[in-house]
């Protein structure tokens, strides 16, 4: 079952997206949950409150130091190796980490 998804979180995961669009960002769905893609490739998703971006080392590491923020397990039993997940309360972070993870996967 998916987690329930909160007013707030869907505003600021609207406002993340609006600000890819320009790059080239789209939205899509993965797993049944709203994401951002740019060309075939998932950048970053939502999850219930919280968003995931798919990172590389460093900021992966730099995210995972966030209070909350943990590797991101979409409920297959074993977290996907690149990818975290930002709680809503670290909201204020989600645009950065989009930056990072456009540059990753779209880079």
């Amino acid at each position: 079952m998916m987690p329930k998804v909160s007013e707030q979180a869907i505003a600021e995961y609207d406002a993340v997206a609006a600000g890819l669009e320009s790059a080239g960002v789209v939205r899509g769905s993965m797993f049944g949950m709203p994401c951002l893609k740019i060309g075939k490739k998932v950048v970053a998703g939502m999850f219930g409150d919280a968003m995931t971006f798919k990172l590389p080392p460093e900021p992966r590491e730099k995210a995972l130091a966030l209070p909350g923020v943990e590797a991101f397990d979409p409920g297959m039993g074993r977290p996907m190796k690149e990818w975290v997940v930002i709680p809503l309360a670290q909201s204020a972070v989600w645009p950065d980490y989009a930056a990072e993870a456009l540059e990753y996967v779209g880079g």
